[in-house]
C-alpha cells in the first residue's frame, strides 16, 4: 500500500490543469479515449499537452451543465497522463488518456482560461490482515468471472487478461471501470479511502448486477420461447395453406367469413343492422384465429343472425275460432276474453295496430300464466314466458356490454331467439316480485320495453343496435298492485282477476280439473263418479282460496285413493259422495262462519273480502255498566278501529232518535268484539255494521238475522262506496243471508253479480246510516235499554278518589295491543 501512494511523485505545489468529465470516470490504471469538444476543456489539454502532459479528470455532479463551476465537479478525481492526441474536423480533439493515480481536488486555483486545481493524493490505510484482502481478490474474481459470463459484454481475451492480474489495487480500478452500473455507484468506488473497502463495495455492486442479469435472462426465455411457439405456429399455418391451395381446398378462416356474409345477405336484415353485422364480419376476417377478441365477435354474429328481424307468424283473424278457443281452455274471466277478442277485431281492419300491453291482476291460482297461453293458442303466436320474479339487476332486461367477460343479451332477446317470430305473446310473469339493489333496476328498464312509442327501436346494451318490439302481445302478471312502480303501472293496461265465485269453481271443476286428473291417473272416465254435491262441499270445506290450485289437489288425492281401489280389486265405478268425502280427504279444513238463526240484540253480520273470497263477519257488542271504557278486540286493525269510533260518534249524535240517555257515555261500559281473533282484520267497510251492533247493543232493539251489511261510515250518517262487492254478496248468498245492505256508489258493480244471485237476494242501497237503522233493526225492543242514571249514584264530574282516574266525563279509548306488521299474513281478512 506504500508503493500506492508513492507510485507518482507529484510537484511542489501539485497544481494541474482540471478536466471535468461528463458522464463518465476514468480509474487509475486504466486507458480511456476522450473526445474533447467545450473550450474551457481543449485549453486545458492543450496546456498540459505542453507541459509535463499531466491532467485532473474529475466527472461532473449534473452531465446536463454544460459549462461547470467548481461546485458542480467531483472533489475526487484521477491524475492522468496524456498519451496520444489527434486532431478531429470542427475543432474538437481525441485524446487517449492514462489513469495514473487518484487526488482529492483541495481548491481551485484558475478558472480561466481553463481551470486549475490544487490536488493532494487520495491516502490509503494498510490493510489489517493480507488474509482478509486476499480472501477480497479471489471473491472479487470469482464474481467477475460469473458476471461477465451473464452479461457477455467482454471478450473471452480481455476477462483473461484481467483476471490473471496480480497487483490488487491494479485489479479493482480494471474490474470497476468494466461495471456497467451508474455513475454515482463508480464515484462511490473511487472515493472509499481504504482498498479493502474498495473490493468490498465492487462485491455487492457484482452481486446486485448479477441478480438483475439473472431475471433479464428469464425475462428474455419466456419472450423467446413465445416468439418461438408464435413462429412456429405461424410457419405451420402456412404450409397448410399452401398444402390447401395445391389441393383446392379452401382456407378455413376465408370459409367461414364468407358463410357469414351469405347468411346476412339470405337474412334480410334492416340496413343499420346489416352494415353493423357486415363490420364486424370485417374485423372478424382481420383477427388471427386463436386470438380471444375473435370468440367474442363469433357469439355477437351468431346473436344478430338468431333474432327474428322479419319472421312473424299469421294471426288467427277469425273471431268465432278465437273465442271458441279462449272458452275450451278457461271458464268465465270474461273481461280478458273480451279484451283480446277487441284486439284482433281492430287487428283485422288495420294492420298498423301495436301490441297491448296487459296485466293481468288477482290472486294465485286464478289462471294467470295459463290464460297467456290460451290466448297465444287463439292468435296463433308463439307462446314465450320470462320469469321475472327475483329479478333485481337492471342488466338481465338490457343485457351486458360487450366489454365484460362473457357477457350476454338480456332476457327480452333471450325470450326473442326462443320465439323465433317477431310477433309473440311474451308473458311477463310476477312483474311484481323485482327489486332493485346497487346494479340497477330493472323495472325502469321495463319502461322502454313496455312504452308503445318507444319499443319500436328498443336497445339492448349487448346488440348496440335497434330492435323492434312493437309487435309483441305483452301481457304481465301480478298478484298485487302496489308493489310495482307508478310509472310503469301506468305503461300497463290492468284487468282485473278477482278471483272464482263457487259456481264458477264448480264448474272448472267439473269440465277441466275431474277430466284432466282422471286421465292423468291413468283411470277411465266410467271408473269414478264424483257428484256435483260433493265438488261444492270440496269447495266450501278443503279448500279457501281464490283460485282453484288446492281444490286440482284434492281432486288429485281422491284419483291417486280410487286409482289404489281400482288396482286393489275393488268394484268399479267408485262413487265420492258428501258423505264419504271425510274417509277419502279426512275431515273438513275449513268451516264457513254460520249466521245466526234468531235475532239477537247487540249482533250483526257485516261481509268481509279476503285474499281467498268474502266471508261473513260477526260482530258483537257488550253494554255494562261501568266508567265510560271503549274497549276493542279480535286483533282489529288500525283503520277498522278508527271506523268503530266513527260509528260510536254517530251513535252518540242520534242518541234521542233511537230512545237512548244522552249521557250513556258518561256511566256505561262498551267492548266490542270481531270474532276468530286470531286473523287480522283491517279495513273502514265494517264501520256500519259495527254502528248498528252499538245501536241494538244501547237501545234493546234486536237485529235482524237475515241482513248482513258493508259500508264506510262517516261522522254524519253518510255511507261511502267499498271494494270487493262481487265477493261479499256471494259469501252472503253461501250463509243464507237473504237481504244485503250496500252503498249506493257502489251499484255500478252490482253487474259483476251473476243474475242468478242477484235474483236470490234483496240488496239494497244506501246513503245514509238512518236508512241501515231502519232495515237492520227491529221496532219492539226485547231487551231493557241502557238505563238512566240514578239518584244515588255519583255523577262523572264529582270528585273522584285519588286512584280513580278522571274520564273527563268521555269514553276513553282504550287501545287493545296491536301485532308488529309481519305477523299479518297475505290472507288477512279485510272487511
Amino acid at each position: 500500500m506504500l508503493e500506492r501512494s508513492q507510485n507518482h511523485n507529484l510537484p511542489d505545489p501539485p497544481v494541474f490543469p482540471l478536466l471535468p468529465l461528463r458522464g463518465m470516470i476514468v480509474f487509475p490504471y486504466t486507458v480511456t479515449p476522450l473526445e474533447v469538444g467545450r473550450p474551457r476543456s481543449l485549453q486545458a489539454l492543450e496546456v498540459a499537452t505542453l507541459g509535463q502532459r499531466r491532467i485532473v479528470l474529475a466527472a461532473q455532479k449534473d452531465d446536463r451543465v454544460q459549462e461547470p463551476a467548481p461546485a458542480d465537479i467531483h472533489a475526487v478525481g484521477t491524475l492522468c497522463e496524456i498519451k496520444q492526441v489527434l486532431k478531429l474536423p470542427e475543432g474538437q480533439l481525441r485524446v487517449l488518456i492514462e489513469g495514473k493515480s487518484r487526488v482529492r481536488i483541495e481548491r481551485i486555483e484558475q478558472e480561466e482560461p481553463y481551470y486549475q486545481a490544487l490536488v493532494s493524493p487520495l491516502e490509503s490505510p494498510a490493510p489489517e490482515s493480507g488474509a482478509q484482502l486476499e480472501a477480497l481478490v479471489r471473491t472479487t474474481r470469482r464474481l467477475f468471472e460469473q458476471y461477465t459470463q451473464l452479461s457477455k459484454q467482454l471478450p473471452e481475451e480481455v476477462v483473461h487478461s484481467i483476471l490473471s492480474i496480480d497487483d490488487p489495487d491494479r485489479l479493482l480500478n480494471t474490474i470497476a471501470s468494466q461495471l456497467n452500473v451508474s455513475l454515482e455507484d463508480k464515484q462511490a468506488v473511487l472515493e472509499i479511502p481504504a482498498l479493502t473497502d474498495q473490493f468490498e463495495h465492487v462485491c455487492v455492486l457484482l452481486t446486485r448486477e448479477m441478480e438483475i442479469l439473472e431475471l433479464e435472462k428469464r425475462i428474455h426465455m419466456r419472450v423467446r420461447r413465445q416468439m418461438e411457439k408464435s413462429q412456429k405456429e405461424y410457419y405451420l399455418r402456412e404450409q397448410i395453406k399452401a398444402i390447401q391451395k395445391e389441393l383446392g381446398d379452401r382456407d378455413e378462416r376465408q370459409a367461414e367469413v364468407e358463410e357469414y356474409r351469405q347468411r346476412i345477405e339470405a337474412k334480410g336484415l334492416p340496413p343499420e343492422v346489416k352494415e353493423k353485422a357486415l363490420s364486424e364480419v370485417r374485423r372478424l376476417e382481420k383477427m388471427p384465429p386463436m386470438v380471444a377478441e375473435a370468440v367474442v365477435v363469433r357469439n355477437y354474429l351468431d346473436w344478430l343472425l338468431a333474432l327474428p328481424w322479419k319472421e312473424r307468424s299469421q294471426d288467427r283473424l277469425d273471431l268465432a275460432v278465437a273465442e271458441r278457443i279462449l272458452n275450451e281452455d278457461h271458464y268465465g274471466l270474461d273481461k280478458v276474453k273480451e279484451r283480446i277478442l277487441e284486439y284482433l277485431a281492430v287487428r283485422k281492419l288495420t294492420k298498423g295496430v301495436k301490441g297491448p300491453i296487459l296485466c293481468l291482476v288477482g290472486p294465485p291460482g286464478v289462471g294467470k300464466t295459463s290464460l297467456g297461453r290460451s290466448i297465444a293458442r287463439a292468435l296463433n303466436r308463439k307462446f314465450v314466458r320470462l320469469s321475472l320474479g327475483g329479478v333485481r339487476d337492471e342488466a338481465e332486461i338490457r343485457g351486458h356490454r360487450r366489454t365484460y367477460v362473457g357477457a350476454m343479451p338480456g332476457k327480452i332477446l333471450y325470450a326473442m331467439r326462443q320465439a323465433g317470430t317477431r310477433n309473440p305473446v311474451l308473458l311477463l310473469d310476477e312483474i311484481d316480485k323485482m327489486t332493485a339493489d346497487f346494479r340497477g333496476d330493472p323495472a325502469a328498464a321495463l319502461l322502454e320495453v313496455l312504452d308503445p312509442e318507444q319499443n319500436h327501436s328498443f336497445s339492448d346494451h349487448y346488440l348496440e343496435v335497434p330492435y323492434d318490439l312493437s309487435e309483441v302481445l305483452f301481457i304481465a302478471t301480478a298478484n298485487v298492485l302496489w308493489t310495482i312502480p307508478r310509472p310503469l303501472r301506468d305503461r300497463l293496461e290492468i284487468i282485473s282477476i278477482p278471483g272464482y265465485t263457487d259456481e264458477e269453481k264448480l264448474n272448472i271443476a267439473r269440465r277441466y280439473l275431474l277430466p284432466k286428473q282422471i286421465k292423468e291417473h291413468g283411470l277411465k272416465p266410467e271408473q269414478l263418479q264424483v257428484s256435483d254435491r260433493t265438488l261444492v262441499r270440496i269447495i266450501d270445506a278443503y279448500t279457501r282460496e281464490a283460485g282453484v290450485r288446492n281444490l286440482e289437489r284434492a281432486i288429485a288425492t281422491l284419483c291417486r285413493k280410487a286409482t289404489r281401489e281400482v288396482v286393489a280389486g275393488e268394484k268399479t265405478p267408485i262413487r265420492i259422495t258428501v258423505g264419504n268425502l271425510s274417509r277419502y280427504l279426512g275431515p273438513p279444513r275449513f268451516l264457513r262462519t254460520p249466521r245466526e238463526e234468531e235475532d239477537r240484540v247487540g249482533l250483526a253480520h257485516g261481509l268481509a273480502y279476503t285474499e281467498y273470497g268474502g266471508d261473513v263477519l260477526t260482530i258483537e257488542v257488550t253494554v255494562v255498566k261501568g266508567k265510560g271504557r271503549l274497549t276493542l278486540t279480535g286483533k282489529l286493525g288500525e283503520v277498522m278501529r278508527e271506523s268503530a269510533q266513527a260509528g260510536f260518534s254517530y251513535i252518540r249524535s242520534r242518541a234521542e232518535y233511537l230512545d237512548i240517555p244522552a249521557d250513556f257515555h258518561e256511566f256505561t261500559d262498551i267492548h266490542i268484539h270481531v270474532p276468530e281473533g286470531a286473523i287480522p282484520k283491517d279495513g273502514p267497510s265494517a264501520g256500519i255494521a259495527i254502528a248498528v251492533a252499538l245501536a241494538s247493543a244501547l237501545s234493546g232493539r234486536p237485529v235482524r238475522h237475515d241482513v248482513a251489511m258493508t259500508g264506510e261510515i262517516t261522522l254524519r250518517g253518510r255511507i261511502l262506496a267499498i271494494g270487493g262487492v262481487k265477493e261479499k254478496v256471494l259469501a252472503a248468498h253461501r250463509a243464507g243471508i237473504r237481504t244485503v245492505l250496500l252503498p249506493r256508489d257502489n251499484a255500478k258493480d252490482l253487474e259483476d253479480i251473476p243474475a242468478r244471485i242477484r235474483r236470490k237476494l234483496d240488496i239494497r242501497l244506501v246513503e245514509h246510516m238512518d236508512e241501515v237503522l231502519d232495515v237492520a233493526l227491529r221496532k219492539e225492543r226485547t231487551a231493557e235499554p241502557v238505563p238512566l242514571l240514578s239518584a244515588s249514584e255519583p255523577r262523572p264530574d264529582a270528585p273522584r278518589p285519588d286512584d280513580e282516574p278522571d274520564t273527563g266525563g268521555h269514553l276513553p279509548y282504550v287501545p287493545e295491543q296491536l301485532p308488529p306488521p309481519e305477523d299479518s299474513p297475505w290472507w288477512e281478512a279485510r272487511p
